[in-house]
């Protein structure tokens, strides 16, 4: 929903989950935005919004959202504002809207580990209880070619120390991020990170091309060649088959997806494994010779 009261710089993204959430954009754009796949921020530099301007629209939304239970911070990663411009946003949003169930934003690993923990748990007090984060891959040499900013261990440090101050994480895994190549080690490092952090969400979207894989390569520090359907299901498998953990609410649904999943790990693994193994029988190579190049 837009509201003609506030100026929304678009294009805006939000997870799924925050459907019914009403957004407020305390950044603009990615403060790291220069990932090899994403295309997300392309067109905006990335600023920090004025606390009067935010003030203002927080109000708005109050009144435009009565009863509304989430609120997502946007853009890209607005958690990567100090704790000092967070807490005054956080306290304005509690005195307009009252008892919330939450208030969430995109992060990154960085953004959590500049952090202390007494500010992290100030801003967990304050209502801020999920993190969505694209951690993408757990594979270091992935991690690189895609010019990530992270490695598999400061993404583990910052997202347990978002849960030891009891901030919850949504992770994200791309599906096909490596492409033939590097499908493998993608697949069981990503398995690997996933078990060192057990997020409470987690969720594997597939990679898009919104301008092509010779785009794509251009951006990708190595040999990138694209998967078949079958291959990108069989990779999807070795990552389902290595997870070892509990409680985690797992998502496969999202637009670039070629196979709803739905389940709790790790009670539904055998289930997901079965119906990726039926895909991957079911699924003509011949009939489906790559993954679609459309976000």
């Amino acid at each position: 929903m837009f509201l003609k009261d506030i100026n929304y710089n678009e294009p805006v993204f939000r997870p799924p989950g925050e459907a019914r959430s009403a957004i407020l954009q305390a950044t603009l754009g990615c403060s790291w935005n220069k990932c090899a796949f994403c295309e997300m921020y392309s067109s905006k530099k990335f600023k920090s919004r004025s606390f009067d301007v935010l003030k203002s629209e927080i109000e708005t939304l109050a009144k435009s959202y009565k009863g509304v239970k989430k609120i997502f911070l946007a853009d890209g990663n607005a958690f990567v504002l100090s704790a000092n411009k967070l807490i005054p946003i956080l306290n304005e949003i509690n005195n307009k809207f009252g008892r919330l169930q939450r208030v969430s934003s995109y992060a990154l690993p960085k953004d959590i580990l500049i952090k202390s923990d007494s500010e992290l748990k100030q801003l967990r007090e304050l209502g801020l209880k999920l993190l969505y984060i694209g951690i993408e891959t757990g594979d270091d040499e992935l991690l690189k070619k895609i010019n990530k900013g992270e490695t598999f261990n400061s993404t583990v440090d910052g997202v347990l120390k978002a849960h030891n101050a009891g901030i919850d994480t949504s992770i994200m895994i791309i599906n096909g991020l490596g492409g033939k190549k590097y499908s493998r080690q993608h697949a069981l490092k990503s398995s690997e990170i996933i078990n060192k952090v057990n997020p409470k969400f987690l969720s594997t979207l597939t990679l898009s091309l919104p301008y092509g894989e010779d785009h794509y390569q251009e951006k990708f520090n190595g040999e990138y060649k694209q998967q078949s359907i079958v291959a990108l299901f069989e990779e999807l498998k070795i990552f389902i088959e290595n997870l070892n953990v509990e409680n985690v609410i797992y998502r496969s649904d999202h637009i670039s997806n070629n196979l709803i999943l739905k389940g709790t790990l790790s009670k539904d693994k055998d289930e997901l494994v079965r119906l990726l193994n039926s895909a991957i029988e079911n699924t003509s190579k011949d009939k489906f010779p790559s993954a679609p190049g459309i976000l």
